[in-house]
């Protein structure tokens, strides 16, 4: 397998620090607002690499962080007059439910800053006892980034020497432009913590240090994490600051490979609240459905910037439909599963840096031949049971093609009325039962009003909206 290293900007083959065993790192949302479909694909892609990595065989520990703790969710709550507990479990319960509904898997440790505080007191005395962080006279501890000789290696930024000059006026008690909070003291009346530094609240950049000191990193091991992952833009400053503070506190290294995922564009414009073009999950979720969604985000490469359109979104779900009209043609074949070349090849193109422009090729070729092969005369038993074990491997690898074929093709279609017509379906039956052809006919006839076609089987009676 091999991954693009953002660090050493080369692909790389991946070979983890301990055997099978491998520790992901995630920087996870701010629970302070809606998911948007930046929140979504980033999601996703660690999703599609967490999958690709256990087909692989190997034995992988996720994590994903959760951000409580920030100055923009207790703005929130005193606008709102909320308690800021109310505010992130809110926020982290709609984020866990919009990330199912795309098929995405919860994280194996899923940490939250509220809960880490121990870990990030730890942390920062370590700075501080190695002269890597100083406290001011206000009592802010902050990180001395010009005694790390390896800072801004991680993102090959060269400072200006107006960033590296001692004292900068209206820079407060900061020796350098440069140094990032690891502790902000608070003295008023908004939300504190006590600390062994006094009352105030976290630095961002510590809280994934040192979720990863406490959850992922091992005595004696070189990296902190095998993988280290995010939206390209925690490269800097988030990632930079947060691989300075894991050297020169611990004796290793925060992570061997560092991998980025590109923006989300909406019509070419990178999303951004700022712009006011920022489009929010949920409301895409209220449109199109979660697998569809999946599909369209995971078809551009994971490094590349994607742009956000409905014309793509609308050509993308025609790609996947093809998928499920050959599962429905294969509808109440019973399923096995059986190794095949296809499923081969598609493995070996996502372990090639999550390649997923061959793969999506791959699955084109195979569905199309199998239509062509199921048009031809003949039982095609094996073709058959092959065909739908491989579409199975879709599910389990990219995460999309695994549901019934008639309830797919059932959506766009409001709740309310679903359960009109299964009550429909559900009388035609009875009627049938009874022998009451004439009802029964009159029955399928209103079904058929709805603008859906049925489908009677062994299994039962389908439909699916025309």
């Amino acid at each position: 397998m091999t991954i693009y290293d953002s660090v050493q900007k080369t692909k790389r083959e991946f070979i983890p620090q301990d055997g099978n065993r491998v520790s992901l790192y995630v920087c996870g949302p701010t629970v302070y607002d809606d998911a948007h479909l930046g929140h979504a694909k980033s999601a996703l892609v660690f999703d599609l690499l967490t999958r690709v990595l256990k087909a692989n065989g190997y034995d992988v520990t996720y994590a994903r962080n959760i951000t409580d703790i920030d100055d923009k969710i207790i703005k929130k709550a005193i606008e709102q007059k909320r308690e800021i507990k109310e505010i992130t479990d809110f926020y982290t319960n709609a984020y866990h439910k919009e990330m199912a509904q795309l098929g995405i898997s919860r994280p194996d440790i899923e940490p939250k800053a509220t809960e880490s505080l121990e870990a990030m007191f730890a942390l920062i005395q370590k700075l501080i006892d190695s002269k890597h962080a100083y406290v001011t006279v206000d009592g802010d501890v902050y990180f001395d980034t010009a005694s790390d000789n390896d800072y801004l290696s991680l993102s090959h930024r060269v400072q200006e020497e107006s960033e590296k000059q001692n004292r900068v006026e209206n820079s407060s008690e900061k020796k350098n432009t440069a140094d990032f909070a690891l502790w902000k003291s608070v003295k008023d009346d908004t939300v504190t913590f006590n600390s062994p530094f006094g009352a105030g609240r976290p630095g961002w950049h510590v809280e994934c240090s040192a979720m990863i000191e406490k959850h992922l990193a091992k005595d004696g091991a070189k990296f902190a994490v095998d993988i280290h992952g995010g939206g390209a833009d925690l490269l800097f400053p988030h990632h930079e600051n947060e691989a300075a503070q894991t050297r020169c506190a611990t004796n290793h290294t925060l992570a061997n490979y560092w991998m980025h995922n590109g923006f989300v564009n909406i019509d070419g414009e990178k999303m951004s609240k700022s712009l006011g073009n920022s489009f929010f999950l949920k409301d895409a979720l209220k449109v199109y459905d979660g697998e569809v969604l999946r599909f369209y985000l995971l078809s551009t490469h994971y490094r590349s910037n994607f742009n956000f359109n409905t014309e793509d979104l609308a050509a993308s779900k025609k790609r996947l439909d093809k998928i499920y009209r050959v599962k429905k043609r294969l509808f109440g074949l019973a399923y096995k599963p059986i190794k095949t070349a296809f499923q081969e090849e598609l493995l070996e193109t996502l372990s090639d840096d999550l390649n997923i422009s061959a793969s999506l090729a791959l699955v084109d070729a195979m569905i199309a031949k199998a239509n062509e092969s199921l048009d031809m005369p003949g039982k095609h038993k094996e073709f058959k049971a092959q065909t739908l074990s491989n579409i199975a491997y879709i599910g389990e690898v990219l995460g999309f093609g695994a549901k019934n074929p008639f309830e797919y093709f059932q959506l766009g279609v409001d709740e309310a009325t679903k359960e009109e017509i299964n009550a429909l379906i559900m009388q035609r039956d009875e009627a049938k039962r009874a022998k009451d052809f004439a009802t029964s006919d009159k029955i399928r006839d209103e079904i058929l009003s709805y603008g859906v076609s049925i489908m009677d089987t062994p299994q039962g009676t389908f439909w699916e909206k025309i």
